[in-house]
């Protein structure tokens, strides 16, 4: 690496680049020293707030002045490709929030410029170094659940929140820009966690898409869909991905079935509850459950008192994690944290998503 301490730079300085900054801040040998953003005032604003030396409206000029080891890409998707592709060349490890590309052809060819450069790129899918999904794994490895047989994975998103409000104000968010709207800035969290079972290179996938709202506005706010069910199939394991900007409360929980027991995820929560086979008489093992899983539950609301307690219950511990695994793969020269197959599977299957709705919105 150019020096000892990695010198990390963000180009893109909305909302998410504060958690970045901050998550950053934790990692020992990691230091952001420079922001981007093509408006200067949001680039300033986030450098005074922060503490970061240099900030700039001029991505090449960053690259040129400030020698960084590591870009975190934080921009809209439109702009992943060059802004990778810049950076790669200019030997930094890369960092690309989701969604990763606008389409699989972009998405291979920012990896192939990472392979050209000998660099690393990877993509923000945070939940993945989470907490639970760490949990999770090492407990199916375990054989506590058994194979996994099924998975569903949900994601309740609200319309009305502060960045579904500004969307729906503004014809001309990039957002409607997408192939996949609103759906292609948020499936990324669902689909890893279906992908993660579901190990077919192809599986097959249905999906189909509805809009509830009653609003006209005469423009391309009228195309944007608000729910998504997608079925995923591979030879062993099924999965089932909802997103949902109307159900209340708003929750985001995956739930994983096993040939021995199923494991719940809640990521708002923060709780994993197992849900065993009962095995007591019939009468008595209709009542007992509610018991087992209020201690399933207590459990894991005490485990949490705990985390609190310690500093260690943090929202973002994914993405720290990931960050994590991405310096260490950059100074010791290993592999991406996340396997480039990965990468362009999931962005294969947002591909095909996203032409099934089309053909299901333009049908009668």
């Amino acid at each position: 690496m150019k020096s000892n301490s990695l010198r990390i730079g963000i180009v893109g300085c909305g909302k998410i680049a504060d958690g970045h900054v901050e998550e950053v801040a934790k990692i020992s040998g990691a230091n952001v020293v420079a922001v981007c953003d093509r408006e200067l005032l949001m680039a300033e604003r986030i450098a005074v707030r922060q503490g970061i030396d240099s900030h700039y409206d001029d991505f090449t000029q960053m690259l040129s002045n400030e020698r960084l080891d590591v870009v975190h890409i934080t921009t809209p998707p439109q702009s992943h490709l060059p802004l990778a592709r810049e950076a790669l060349e200019s030997g930094c490890h890369v960092y690309v929030e989701k969604p990763f590309a606008m389409n699989v052809e972009d998405a291979q060819h920012i990896i192939e410029c990472a392979r050209s450069a000998n660099r690393i790129v990877t993509i923000g899918h945070s939940f993945e170094f989470d907490p639970l999904s760490v949990r999770a794994r090492d407990l199916i490895d375990s054989g506590a659940i058994g194979d996994v047989v099924h998975v569903e994975s949900y994601l309740g998103y609200n319309i009305a929140g502060p960045f579904g409000a500004v969307l729906m104000a503004e014809p001309s968010h990039w957002v409607h820009d997408l192939p996949g709207k609103l759906f292609q800035n948020n499936i990324n969290h669902v689909l890893h966690k279906v992908l993660e079972h579901v190990h077919d290179e192809k599986p097959v996938v249905r999906a189909i898409a509805r809009r509830r709202s009653q609003t006209h506005f005469a423009d391309v706010r009228d195309q944007l869909m608000e729910e998504l069910r997608v079925i995923v199939a591979g030879k062993r394991t099924t999965g089932y991905a909802t997103f949902s900007s109307n159900v209340s409360p708003v929750r985001h929980y995956s739930r994983i079935f096993g040939t021995r027991s199923t494991i719940t995820l809640d990521y708002g929560l923060r709780t994993l509850v197992f849900d065993r086979a009962e095995t007591l008489p019939s009468a008595i093992g209709r009542l007992l459950p509610p018991f087992a899983q209020s201690r399933e539950h207590s459990r894991e609301g005490f485990r949490n008192i705990l985390r609190f307690a310690r500093a260690d219950f943090h929202f973002f511990a994914g993405m720290r994690a990931l960050f994590e695994r991405l310096y260490d793969a950059a100074r010791a020269g290993g592999d991406p944290p996340i396997p480039y197959r990965e990468i362009l599977r999931i962005t294969a299957v947002m591909d095909e998503i996203f032409v099934q709705i089309r053909e299901d919105g333009d049908s009668p």
